[in-house]
């Protein structure tokens, strides 16, 4: 019998199955397809890899400034699609190896819970069918190629797109985050169903790959999970750079018209008719859980069909637990690994914790955008009173150094001091998000802040000028008017 049966090797479990070989657990790791999971394969790492290409596009669209002429300028979906696909496979053979080196038990198949330690395991798509036919009850499963005996088994089988109930998204052309990814041809005019983060990062890439997009978004406003103020101006950006958002828009239906696809929408100032080459529906997120046997078993789930865990990320099934996209909440890689490595500490007796108040959340959209901890209207929701202070990227000089001046950083303290949130949208946020987490995980107060030296010049620099600006201190800013 192992000690740990790990059920997908996305970023949650094959971090969960390493940490847990650290620990001295016996470890069998489960997994359909490649190990990495859709972050690797299909989501965070693909992605970035076209955005890198899209970087690349902007900077030479713009050499003249830096005095550079360039003539005969192309890009080729192709040889970008082949690059990104050489980036994915070294990732996952760095994978498979640090699973080896750390004696980790990798099988490739589909899994289904027998009982509460015993997992089987089976070729092909999962279907239903009768465990009789191999002798063991009743519950559905794919023909099984192996039984694994677990003292604990670790669900952390990830997500997949959502779907939304529009006439037409199963026609030729309509494809979802996964499908885009691996386009060999540019669409000329992209359509994109949803302003979230994985919509936006799609429009700023194939807008500077060369597409005409536009987003059609059903809320008021895309983002609409992040700081009102930053959504907004992401707003303006966007509409700087030529894709076209409609929000508070409601597609009603797509359909094909000759050699393109049409979509109907109803928006604020009435009805729309949008042709498209392409339309990529980014709609969110849903749990990959079809076939695990959960109601069988009496796995608890929410409305939503993600898995009841409690603080330890045990179900309601003693021995089985379950991290990740799997159990909603912040559907993030990181969270992912750092759930995977809580759950497991907790199940070797040790006290991990994730702290959720502190999770940085970063969006690869042009310019960038980062954030961690409470927005204004969190802290307007809970009642907790907040001031403000802000810097621009236009008064940085490392940000005019780079021509990259779009963007501000915000940085939100409570009334005993305490930052309590850090919002950036500018050149290269996502890096400099990480002394924003520090900042928020250990609540620290912007007194004991003051004083630390910030190298220059650097964008870091804007930084320390939005928290000195908490106490109207800012040294490159105008005093304001209080």
């Amino acid at each position: 019998m192992k000690d740990l049966v790990i059920i997908g090797g996305g970023p949650g479990g094959y971090v969960a199955a390493i940490r847990a070989r650290q620990l001295g657990m016996t470890v069998t790791l489960v997994e359909k397809e490649a190990v990495g999971g859709t972050c690797l394969n299909h989501g965070c790492i693909p992605t970035k890899a076209y955005y890198r290409n899209a970087e690349i596009m902007r900077d030479l669209s713009h050499a003249e400034e830096f005095g550079i002429s360039i003539a005969g300028l192309k890009f080729s979906m192709q040889q970008a699609r082949e690059r990104k696909e050489r980036i994915v496979k070294t990732l996952v053979s760095g994978v498979e190896k640090l699973l080896a080196d750390y004696g980790v038990e990798v099988i490739k198949g589909n899994a289904t819970l027998l009982d509460h330690n015993t997992v089987a395991v089976g070729q092909g798509d999962r279907s239903l069918v009768p465990l009789e036919q191999a002798g063991q009850g009743t519950c559905p499963l794919v023909p099984f190629k192996q039984k694994i005996k677990a003292a604990q088994i670790l669900l952390a089988t990830g997500s997949t797109s959502a779907s939304l109930p529009i006439p037409g998204l199963e026609l030729n052309g309509v494809v979802d985050s996964t499908s885009l990814l691996q386009i060999n041809e540019m669409p000329s005019r992209l359509a994109i169903i949803g302003g979230g983060v994985i919509g936006l990062e799609f429009a700023c890439i194939f807008n500077s790959f060369g597409s005409q997009v536009i987003v059609i978004e059903y809320l008021p406003s895309i983002l609409n999970q992040l700081d009102r103020e930053i959504g907004k101006r992401m707003g303006v950006f966007l509409k700087r750079q030529g894709i076209t958002v409609h929000s508070s828009t409601a597609i009603e239906k797509v359909e094909q018209n000759g050699n393109e696809l049409l979509l109907t929408a109803k928006g604020k100032k009435g009805d729309l008719s949008i042709p498209a080459d392409l339309v990529l529906v980014s709609a969110g997120r849903r749990p990959l859980t079809a076939g695990l046997n959960l109601e069988t078993l009496g796995i608890a789930t929410d409305d939503h069909g993600f898995i009841k865990v409690d603080e330890n990320y045990a179900t309601t099934v003693p021995g089985i637990y379950a991290i990740g996209d799997v159990i909603g909440g912040l559907m993030l890689a990181h969270v992912a690994s750092e759930e995977g490595i809580t759950a497991v500490e907790k199940m070797a007796g040790l006290h991990g914790q994730v702290h959720y108040n502190a999770v940085p959340s970063c969006i690869f959209t042009f310019p960038e955008i980062a954030t961690v901890g409470m927005s204004e209207e969190e802290c307007t929701s809970q009642e907790i009173k907040y001031r403000v202070g802000k810097f621009n990227f236009a008064a940085n000089g490392k940000a005019l150094t780079l021509g990259e001046t779009d963007g501000l950083v915000k940085v939100i303290a409570d009334e005993d001091d305490v930052i309590r949130g850090v919002h950036i949208i500018g050149p290269h946020a996502s890096d400099l998000i990480l002394e924003g987490t520090m900042l928020v995980k250990e609540g620290v107060k912007v007194s004991d802040f003051i004083g630390t030296i910030h190298a220059h010049p650097t964008l870091g620099e804007a930084l320390m000028e939005a928290i000195l600006d908490l106490n109207g201190q800012a040294l490159h800013l105008s005093p304001r008017k209080r």
